[in-house]
């Protein structure tokens, strides 16, 4: 079977499940990368919005998932009128695009290839870096920008008097573990563009794929942050600045905006 290809008739697609899609968006998280999405897809969809207390998500996500993190969506369908409750980014964005949108995912197999021609390793290029940068985002980048906040929190918020102790500790802990590390994704990501299949302006090829959409969170943070800058990585700064200016993410921009007056970001 020939792979689902970006020219697939997604409308008929969306119309003939009658889809409804709630996304539970909380403020300065992952789930603005959602919410891109489902504009990216053209989904029809309610948005509810939820604010941080202390800076943790509020206790009425509990009431959709036992967790209460974001980002969260429920999917319901004439065939399925109790909610589908999908939690973690990269799931949900997996599912999004298998069910919505196969556009956003590169083929996995090269045209013609036929059943019995698939084996381990024929799968395209643009195909397996899909797969890998839908779990480097959290499982890679990620963890090293959270300790990046958290040293941070720290040295801002310690007491006056044991500031200096702060300080010494958590230098320590950025210039021996912290920065090397980033440096060396960063480093990585600069290549990765640099060598993107066909030439391309993305992580996996010429076309947006989930997998910017997933990267589009820690990269922009890293960015606002100063973790990396145009001077030692230039095609990294100008692929975050690609991604922003895309027209399904500043439609989720302009969304949020509208509602709460304005689109804070980590």
């Amino acid at each position: 079977m020939p792979p689902v290809t970006r020219g697939q008739d997604q409308e008929a697609m969306k119309a003939e499940q009658d889809v409804k899609i709630t996304l539970y968006w909380l403020e300065k998280s992952r789930s603005q990368r959602i919410l891109w999405l489902l504009e990216e897809l053209h989904l029809p969809y309610t948005l509810k919005t939820h604010k941080r207390e202390h800076q943790l998500a509020p206790p009425s996500l509990q009431q959709i998932h036992p967790l209460g993190k974001s980002p969260l969506i429920t999917i319901s369908t004439a065939a399925r009128p109790t909610p589908l409750v999908l939690a973690e980014s990269a799931f949900i964005v997996e599912y999004l695009i298998e069910h919505f949108g196969p556009g956003l995912a590169p083929a996995r197999y090269a045209a013609g290839t036929k059943e019995g021609e698939v084996e381990v390793g024929a799968e395209t290029e643009a195909w397996m870096r899909y797969r890998y940068y839908m779990h480097f985002a959290e499982g890679s980048l990620m963890p090293f920008l959270v300790v990046a906040l958290v040293m941070s929190n720290i040295k801002s918020s310690s007491p006056f008097f044991i500031r200096p102790l702060a300080a010494m500790i958590t230098g320590a802990v950025e210039s021996k573990f912290l920065h090397p590390n980033l440096q060396r994704q960063f480093d990585f990501l600069e290549s990765q563009i640099a060598t993107s299949p066909s030439g391309g302006d993305f992580l996996c090829g010429k076309d947006l794929s989930g997998a910017d959409i997933m990267m589009s969170f820690p990269l922009g943070a890293a960015k606002r942050a100063g973790l990396f800058a145009e001077k030692e990585h230039p095609k990294l700064c100008a692929y975050v600045d690609r991604l922003d200016a895309t027209e399904g993410s500043k439609r989720a921009v302009q969304k949020i905006v509208e509602l709460e007056g304005s689109c804070e970001e980590l």
